[in-house]
């Protein structure tokens, strides 16, 4: 659904930016300012041009998405293009009009090096931009009441599909199997279609964060990590549970109830004002205060939306404060080499006093 509210905050930005329009080609991109439902795809077919004052945008795609784009696109100020022109001259043709190539146009430092010339050959000067970085994901990481529905409305079908899988692992069926009936659970269970590829990682296989499914059989003593989303109405959910096939023991046990106790601290801790940094290195603490001190290796978590990974990160590298409407994992891990992995991810908003946990599952350990 078209808001209005996003382009007049990319306005904003742009003004303060000193440019007279922006030339968008990142699909994710386009699709949250526009809003618009079952028109684009994997492909970056669309190019998005938003003048810093007006209300009208112009979106440039192609025959093959002019019709849904076309209908999404009634009763709002965005208007479609399709002529049969590359995005270069298109965006020089539209700054051309009324008076807007009299400041430069803002482009996403992102955007493909072979694009970039085209647009300077295009404009004929480097001169003719102002790059910014990271400028629409920054919009994007702050999240309305409407997002944040559609975020939980994926995660309850991730639960759901969760909640089915741990009655149907049993000993001797491979990784596969149950990536397979994990993702038929999602698509069944109201997915639009899957968030990112899911990973089921048994025994030593754990130990690497982003294994790849294998024909594995799960085994007696195994713990098993699962790391999966659904897609649903354009969101993204993301959550990871290990469950342990047979009660785990010594070292497994510890880990287990130290990982939990790194979680939840987090999630305790969460509010505006706290870096991704700070997030971070709390987990660090927990983990290092329980024996298993440099043993995760990835950052804490990362922001979820339209993708699954999105701004802004809890991470060693954002010294920025969170604040409300940020939606991020927390997803700390134990990794021991040829032994076991363990993850548990939840994701969940910030709130204007702490935050919101959009994760429904259990924390309990899990034993199938």
């Amino acid at each position: 659904m078209f808001d209005m509210i996003r382009i007049q905050r990319l306005q904003a930005a742009l003004c303060d930016a000193g440019a007279g329009a922006m030339h968008i080609r990142d699909t994710a991109s386009i699709e949250w300012l526009t809003g618009f439902a079952g028109v684009f795809d994997e492909e970056e077919a669309h190019a998005l041009f938003v003048p810093a004052r007006g209300d009208e945008v112009w979106l440039h795609t192609d025959s093959r998405y002019e019709l849904a784009a076309k209908r999404e696109a009634a009763s709002t100020p965005v208007v479609v293009d399709v002529e049969a022109k590359g995005f270069a001259a298109w965006a020089l043709e539209r700054s051309s009009h009324d008076g807007l190539a009299e400041r430069p146009l803002a482009i996403e430092t992102s955007i493909p090096l072979a694009e970039y010339r085209a647009l300077e050959q295009a404009f004929g000067s480097a001169d003719a931009f102002v790059e910014t970085e990271g400028l629409i994901m920054g919009l994007r990481a702050i999240k309305d009441a409407r997002e944040v529905e559609r975020l939980a409305a994926a995660q309850a079908v991730t639960d759901a599909a969760f909640a089915s899988i741990v009655d149907y692992i049993e000993p001797g069926m491979t990784e596969r199997d149950i990536q397979l009936e994990l993702d038929r659970l999602m698509l069944t269970g109201g997915a639009d279609g899957l968030a990112f590829p899911s990973i089921v990682a048994s025994g030593p296989n754990g130990a690497s964060p982003h294994a790849i499914v294998s024909e594995r059989r799960i085994q007696q003593g195994d713990c098993i990590v699962m790391d999966f989303g659904a897609r649903k109405d354009g969101y993204c959910s993301d959550m990871t549970r290990t469950v342990f096939v047979g009660r785990p023991e010594g070292q497994m046990l510890e880990a287990w109830e130290v990982l939990r106790r790194a979680n939840e601290a987090v999630e305790g801790a969460l509010r505006p004002g706290m870096t991704g940094k700070e997030a971070h290195e709390l987990a660090l603490r927990v983990l290092d205060e329980g024996g298993f001190g440099g043993l995760m290796g990835h950052g804490l978590g990362h922001g979820v939306g339209i993708q699954v990974h999105e701004a802004p990160v809890l991470s060693p590298r954002n010294g920025s404060a969170l604040v409300p409407g940020n939606v991020v994992t927390v997803e700390p891990g134990i990794y021991v080499p040829d032994r076991f992995g363990m993850r548990l991810e939840d994701f969940g908003v910030v709130t204007e006093d702490g935050s919101q946990v959009l994760t429904r599952t259990t924390h309990e350990m899990i034993v199938v």
